[in-house]
């Protein structure tokens, strides 16, 4: 019944004590009602933010007072964390937006409701208000199912895949040898991940055989390294890959001299986020977004192209 404030929001004003059901404080957000009874809430400003904003250039496909959508680079590390406490997309997004957060939580900071990898290129929505967070965060647990949600990635993969459409159902969780790692886990355990791929185009090595294909993959779900993972279980991990591909760095070799070049050279997994459909989280509008693939791997492809 308060509008703007999510279910996360309002637990957290009854604990502080700003909330009073007849003139009287009230600490229990599971405590029962009577018909007829006044509850008030008391909603504070919204706190500054933590980290500070940063003034970092970003390219914004789209912006309105309850959301943006920003165009990523690579090396752009979405949330502050260990190793990455300043120069993320949180911080430049909090410089970006300035007054226009209206606070998240209780905080004026942006709602990031889902992430890309540091090195994975592409379409980001971040909300700008608790109820569009609010709204966002549903429709991307959602998957889509019952939404307009869209989520098309393209990638660049070693070898050919076993037919030109295809679904990878697999569960992950974290690796119990690599913390920094996901891993394809039985039916029992994990979080159930699925990705649906299509190949592009396929890739010749130096001696006329497949070597490599540019794919798009649509996720179903949206877990951790989702893709990337997927593709390697597979056995088609992403090129450029410093986690998933490492057994698959001397493929290269099947290559001719400026399509190996190329692929040695690539400082990251080719991945790029290239289109994003959801539902607008206040006028239920569908929105849709796309993006060209960045520079650096329309440089691989057309040296793979090339084949020599």
């Amino acid at each position: 019944m308060v509008p703007g404030l999510s279910r996360t929001r309002l637990k957290a004003l009854i604990l502080d004590g700003r909330v009073t059901v007849n003139g009287a404080r009230v600490d229990d957000p599971g405590r029962k009602l009577d018909a007829g009874q006044e509850i008030a809430v008391d909603v504070p400003p919204p706190v500054p933010a933590e980290p500070e904003g940063e003034s970092i250039p970003l390219n914004v496909v789209y912006e309105d007072d309850q959301l943006l959508v920003i165009d990523k680079p690579a090396g752009l590390v979405v949330h502050p964390a260990a190793g990455h406490d300043s120069g993320t997309l949180v911080n430049a997004l909090i410089a970006h937006c300035g007054d226009s957060l209206s606070g998240i939580g209780g905080v004026k900071r942006p709602g990031i409701v889902h992430r890309l990898d540091k090195d994975t290129t592409g379409l980001l929505v971040v909300a700008k208000t608790d109820r569009a967070h609010k709204t966002l965060a549903d429709q991307f647990a959602d998957h889509g199912r019952t939404g307009p949600l869209e989520r098309a990635y393209r990638a660049v993969v070693w070898g050919v895949l076993p037919r030109k459409h295809g679904t990878v159902d697999a569960n992950l969780d974290r690796s119990t040898r690599h913390r920094d790692r996901m891993a394809v886990v039985s039916r029992e355990k994990g979080r159930e991940a699925i990705t649906h791929y299509e190949t592009e185009e396929v890739f010749a090595g130096a001696n006329g055989e497949a070597v490599a294909s540019l794919v798009t993959c649509r996720l179903e779900t949206g877990r951790t390294h989702q893709i990337r993972v997927h593709m390697a279980h597979i056995g088609h991990p992403l090129i450029g890959d410093p986690v998933y591909a490492g057994g698959f760095r001397t493929k290269a070799s099947l290559l001719g001299p400026q399509a190996r070049a190329a692929v040695e050279a690539f400082p990251r997994q080719a991945l790029h986020a290239a289109l994003l459909g959801f539902a607008h989280p206040i006028t239920d509008e569908e929105l849709i977004f796309e993006s060209d693939l960045p520079v650096d791997m329309e440089q691989l492809i057309a040296a793979l192209r090339a084949g020599g």
